[in-house]
């Protein structure tokens, strides 16, 4: 699915760069979210490779056990960057003004997005440079759940429903030629709908798909 124009929109088109410019050193979702993620970390990666974790923040999720070659990081905010104690290294890029990586080709063994991909504008180029730097056989694991900055993701996001949004993402990894056929991983609020209604969401909900880069 390619996206049209006008779902490419922000609410607030003003630069990233102001929007992200103060530190926001909080998580965005809740502690069971993140100790599910981290358990898929642990599941699918593999100790000793090359992570680099896009659109990261001051910290990264990945279990504290696992010790990896090297993790690059990159984002918005140099202060949030530089209190993560993951990165190996990192860069600032506004990936909606330019999705060409700075990195080699085949480098990465793992690419990880946390909360993020729904302010991507081109997520198609930036998804064909994910395939770009990761090995044969490396994979790619995007994470999400139901919250966001609603200024700043797009309108096909802010207008889709959470079944919708998976179907989004999959057909991120669908326009790029190499990918494997993404596997889903949907673990919704455990509140009943009425309850959710008032607020009570029982837990921020767990949404992960994941490809290959296949040989």
């Amino acid at each position: 699915m390619q996206l049209r124009p006008h779902q490419r929109t922000k609410l607030d088109d003003t630069e990233d760069s102001l929007f992200y410019s103060l530190p926001r050193l909080v998580t965005h979702v809740d502690e069971g979210f993140i100790q599910q993620l981290t358990s898929l970390y642990r599941e699918q990666l593999k100790p000793n490779t090359r992570i680099f974790d896009m659109m990261s923040s001051w910290v990264s999720h990945l279990p504290d056990e696992m010790q990896f070659a090297h993790i690059e990081g990159h984002g918005m905010n140099t202060e949030e960057l530089a209190r993560n104690p993951r990165l190996n290294h990192y860069f600032i890029q506004n990936l909606n003004e330019n999705p060409k990586l700075p990195l080699p080709d085949e480098d990465f063994d793992a690419v990880l997005n946390t909360v993020s991909v729904q302010y991507l504008q081109y997520p198609e180029a930036v998804f064909t440079e994910i395939y770009r730097i990761l090995k044969p056989g490396g994979l790619a694991i995007i994470s999400f759940s139901n919250r966001m900055f609603v200024q700043k993701a797009i309108q096909a996001w802010r207008e889709s429903s959470e079944a919708s949004r998976i179907e989004l993402v999959k057909s991120y990894f669908q326009s790029v030629p190499g990918f494997s056929p993404p596997q889903v991983i949907a673990r919704t609020s455990s509140a009943p709908n009425f309850l959710q209604w008032f607020g009570v969401s029982g837990g921020d909900p767990f949404y992960a798909v994941i490809a290959e880069r296949q040989a």
